[in-house]
């Protein structure tokens, strides 16, 4: 059995014609080459033998040590060579073994475990299942334990003929892992959670299952503290029941009123970040996490402008991080803006910018490539179900924290139905129920229509929630609805935006917050005091 192929050849220098048997032996199909693998030790000899061929390492940091069956684990000799685990010693200290392999089957990294529950680590296999190598191609059911020695127990139970692997170290790396490896998990129907009845296995079931998709996530219940204790007490078969029992994670949705007395003492952080103008700060108390904001406006009124100095403020002045989906601009174009902001330049009208003679640089490092800014590689219109997977991947894989979506119309334009209120109805219950899901802050951007008077908003008629474009859904799902006004055909003010709130779920404030005036030369808004304004 092969537990490795498409290796490089040293004989004839095939790049992929290698393949690496069970005990080490190696065959190039290319030129038929069959090489023997040094002879297993015996007890007299050093456990941390050195392998003539170390699988997949070019580091002689690793060990190799011997294999051979834990008795006082009740684990045989044939799941220890089937899932790579091995008795060895480090500076004279008798140790286990664990090999983590990368997706090449490169050898990454070691964990060693020594009496007393110590382990150390060689390489790196923080972004890893232990057995994960053993798996590429996904299934049916995939087990997950908290520990090497219990995965060795579940396969060893199943005769090891079925997948199961093991979180790094332990349940505090339990969402970290599963972040790391969304896409090797989607290729399971089922993964089932065996992870310790303890409280820190409790919390890792509660981590891990909000980063799954719905419904993939099972969990087993044992009836002693883990899969291990189970073996060694002769309870193979409630392991199997477990595994076939296991189901669906679902939250405790409905509580009873007489439980809730230290959540109503203790209520929820609500605290939020800023807007970069205080007087929409003062009005609105800021943006929260688990809320959608709405900024709406005519056509040319600079709703974009304003995500950007969004997006800008929240990179320059918090720690958090960013997902921008611009539908109707390429992400040079956004990310240039965001730049401009910090140089206090408009770049993409600047012909005679030269990125090498300018702070470009810094000003790129401080803000789109601080590493906390993702953007969508995208212009027009989209599949709303694919969008919603773009942002559901940003909020769960990258840990982005404000989402800026610009904009709802645009999102629906492509589909099929022809129907723009009822696909504005489902695209936007589907985004509320994402922001409840993954936590995070949404600031949408509609268009509104023209009203009945005549005069639009680009000639600074005032914003209303019923002018908003397509679906009274956008407004009943938004819990901010903000609307920006301007009179483009004011010389005087032409460059000053009012911004007025519309809806307020969190405070009820609502009316004019503030006015902001334009910088075309920075492309920075300032606000413009009501003095000013009238005079």
């Amino acid at each position: 059995m092969y537990i490795a192929t498409h290796q490089p050849c040293e004989k004839c220098g095939a790049s992929d014609a290698l393949c690496v048997n069970e005990d080490l032996s190696t065959f190039c199909h290319s030129c038929n080459t069959y090489d023997r693998a040094e002879a297993t030790p015996t007890p007299s000899q050093p456990t941390t033998m050195k392998i003539t061929k170390p699988l997949h390492s070019d580091s002689d940091t690793f060990l190799t040590g011997r294999y051979s069956d834990i008795p006082a684990r009740h684990i045989t000799l044939d799941t220890c060579k089937h899932m790579r685990y091995r008795i060895g010693d480090y500076n004279g200290r008798a140790c286990h073994i664990a090999d983590y392999y990368d997706d090449d089957r490169k050898l990454q990294g070691q964990k060693l475990r020594f009496e007393g529950k110590q382990f150390m680590i060689l390489g790196d296999i923080s972004d890893r299942f232990y057995g994960q190598h053993l798996h590429p191609m996904g299934g049916r059911k995939l087990v997950v334990t908290e520990g090497e020695v219990d995965a060795l127990s579940v396969s060893q139970i199943q005769e090891n003929k079925y997948a199961c692997v093991s979180l790094p170290t332990g349940a505090a790396s339990a969402a970290k892992v599963f972040k790391k490896n969304l896409k090797w998990l989607d290729k399971w129907d089922e993964v089932i959670l065996m992870f310790d009845e303890d409280e820190p296995g409790r919390k890792a079931v509660e981590d891990v299952v909000g980063i799954l998709p719905s419904g993939k996530a099972k969990v087993a219940r044992l009836p002693l503290k883990d899969v291990n204790e189970c073996l060694v007490n002769k309870r193979s078969k409630d392991v199997i029941h477990a595994i076939f029992q296991a189901n669906a994670w679902r939250p405790d949705a409905i509580v009873s009123g007489a439980d809730i007395h230290e959540r109503l003492t203790n209520p929820k952080n609500t605290a939020s970040i800023p807007y970069p103008f205080d007087g929409l700060n003062e009005m609105t108390r800021g943006i929260r996490k688990g809320e959608i904001v709405t900024f709406c406006a005519g056509s040319g009124i600079g709703k974009s402008q304003v995500c950007r100095i969004i997006a800008h403020h929240i990179l320059t002045t918090t720690e958090n991080s960013v997902g921008y989906i611009a539908l109707e601009e390429s992400i040079e174009r956004t990310a240039l803006g965001i730049v401009g902001l910090e140089m206090g330049k408009l770049l993409h009208l600047d012909p005679e910018v030269t990125f090498a003679d300018t702070n470009f640089d810094e000003a790129y490092v401080n803000t789109v490539g601080s590493g906390r800014m993702w953007l969508y590689d995208h212009w027009g219109s989209l599949d709303a179900e694919r969008l919603l997977s773009h942002v559901m991947h940003m909020a769960k894989a990258m840990d982005v924290e404000y989402v800026i979506l610009d904009h709802i119309s645009i999102v629906v334009s492509g589909m099929q139905d022809g129907d723009e209120r009822r696909m504005i109805d489902n695209v936007m219950t589907k985004l509320r129920a994402l922001v409840e899901e993954c936590g995070i802050a949404l600031i949408l951007v509609s268009h509104l229509k023209r009203p009945s008077d005549g005069r639009g908003h680009e000639e600074g008629n005032k914003t209303s929630l019923a002018h908003l474009r397509g679906s009274a859904a956008i407004a009943q799902l938004s819990d901010m609805v903000i609307g920006l006004e301007r009179n483009q055909q004011d010389t005087e003010h032409k460059h000053v935006t009012t911004v007025r709130v519309l809806k307020n779920r969190f405070s009820g404030d609502t009316g004019v917050a503030t006015n902001l005036a334009f910088n075309p030369v920075t492309g920075r808004m300032s606000e413009y005091t009501f003095e000013e304004f009238n005079g």
